[in-house]
């Protein structure tokens, strides 16, 4: 057996994927799925009347998963073509059904099916580890709807909010992601049996009428699973449909890079932390440290899918008149690669909103440091109604606001703004409510009612709808 270790693997596979996942862009699984096509189509062909025996169908059968990869890669070496390399080698278990395996056909009625049939696998899988985090995410802002936490615009402190209705923004991108992909899924076409250029000729030419050849198109795709088929084509699918849903996981990866980089920051402020194993080391040399490394992770893999998801739009922009062969091998790498780091993405994010932890005591005092800032509107509307002058109360305000604050950035205190209001005889009137002011669940509005009709209304039927693409055991549930 050769040792792994002196042979470059990708990260992604090596790191980051499921087994599920890596199972699904294998060669094993990419060659099946062809002898299950060429099983398909011979099975149309014999039941439309051509010279095909249920016999030789039988034969194929027989042999559909055991593939005999050394005389594939022996042909390969000597025709320098993947899809007539298989033709032969599986001729060679199935002798009887030799002169009919890929009647018809042209490769890309093999590669471009199957490339389809594995994206739409894939796609499943991806939902399935989004249903987990979004369901992960939604019990964290149910939990947490009420608690205040100091709100962030401009990363200057802003106007509260709670810890609960910040979350509910990460949740709703991720949701707009899940409905992008499910749209993408539910209208992911099978490319068909078009041949050469996409006119059919050579399958019209079998069959003799155009009806039968779109029977045997509908009876092709039927037994792979699909619904659809793309009208026209040429040679291949356009390559609109792989930027698509290319596309469609590269706005995972925007969402992903946006909740990462926000516990970075919270985890900064102490505020909210990612998972920390017991035994976990945030770094070699400060024995203390809690490194988010999960997010850290999970923002570097959103940058490299948002890159690597280019490479389809630019792909299909330069695909000439029927087809050219320099969209090959782009695609080997970037549809593999990027479902790879979409469902890595996707299980970090489950395992961090499975995981997260709130510190509220930190909280509240990071919002009691800025609270008093954020009450002086309705101090001074207070003062107003009290009879005070509404001009002079805002000087006041603004005098004290600003020596609070040169207090706090020079000289390193807390923030005295609620005792230098008390003090002034301007707010004599309305000294008892100065402290009444200063209770944090007053300035959040209606977050946390927002949480609840969000859960109810959009996040709750959304997360019971993606629990259908669950992954087992026995692996992608399709």
């Amino acid at each position: 057996m050769p040792d792994r270790h002196d042979t470059y693997e990708s990260p992604l596979a090596g790191r980051y994927c499921s087994p599920e996942m890596l199972r699904l862009f294998s060669p094993e699984t990419r060659f099946r799925t062809w002898r299950r096509l060429w099983i398909a189509l011979a099975e149309a062909e014999h039941q439309l009347g051509l010279p095909v025996s249920a016999a030789q169908v039988a034969e194929m059968k027989r042999f559909a998963d055991r593939i005999n990869y050394s005389v594939a890669e022996r042909y390969e070496r000597e025709l320098r073509h993947d899809v007539m390399s298989h033709v032969k080698a599986f001729g060679r278990q199935c002798p009887r059904a030799a002169p009919i395996i890929h009647l018809g056909a042209t490769s890309c009625d093999i590669t471009d099916n199957a490339d389809l049939v594995i994206v739409r696998q894939a796609l499943h899988l991806v939902l399935g580890r989004l249903g987990e985090a979004a369901e992960a995410l939604a019990g964290f802002c149910r939990r947490w709807r009420r608690l205040p936490v100091l709100g962030f615009t401009h990363l200057q402190p802003a106007q509260p909010t709670t810890v609960g209705k910040r979350a509910a923004l990460w949740l709703q991108d991720l949701l707009l992601d899940t409905a992008e992909l499910e749209r993408r899924l539910a209208e992911l076409p099978f490319r068909g049996v078009k041949g050469a250029t996409g006119t059919q000729a050579t399958f019209l030419q079998l069959l003799g009428s155009e009806a039968r050849v779109r029977r045997l198109e509908k009876l092709v795709a039927r037994r792979m699973g699909f619904d659809r088929v793309v009208p026209v084509s040429g040679q291949t699918y356009t390559r609109k449909i792989d930027s698509g849903v290319v596309s469609a996981l590269a706005g995972l990866a925007e969402s992903a890079g946006k909740f990462g980089n926000d516990l970075r920051i919270l985890a900064h402020r102490k505020e909210l932390e990612e998972p920390f194993e017991k035994k976990q080391i945030g770094s070699s040399a400060m024995a203390y440290k809690r490194n988010p490394m999960r997010s850290e992770r999970m923002c570097g893999l959103a940058r490299w899918l948002l890159a690597a998801a280019s490479a389809a739009p630019q792909t299909s922009a330069v695909q000439w008149l029927e087809r050219t062969l320099d969209d090959s091998a782009p695609r080997r790498l970037y549809l593999p690669e990027c479902f790879l780091a979409a469902e890595a993405i996707a299980i970090l994010w489950a395992d961090i909103a499975g995981g997260m932890v709130v510190y509220p005591k930190t909280i509240r005092r990071n919002l009691d440091a800025e609270l008093p800032f954020m009450a002086t509107e309705e101090i001074l509307m207070a003062g107003v109604q009290a009879g005070g002058d509404r001009q002079e109360l805002h000087e006041a305000i603004r005098r004290h606001s600003q020596a609070a604050a040169q207090r706090v950035k020079a000289e390193g205190g807390d923030n005295d703004l609620l005792a230098r209001l008390a003090a002034d005889p301007a707010f004599a009137k309305v000294r008892d409510r100065l402290r009444l002011a200063l209770r944090p669940e007053r300035f959040v509005g209606r977050a946390p009612g927002q949480v609840s009709e969000f859960l109810r209304d959009v996040a709750g039927p959304a997360v019971r709808r993606l629990s259908r693409y669950r992954v087992d055991k026995a692996g992608v549930r399709v």
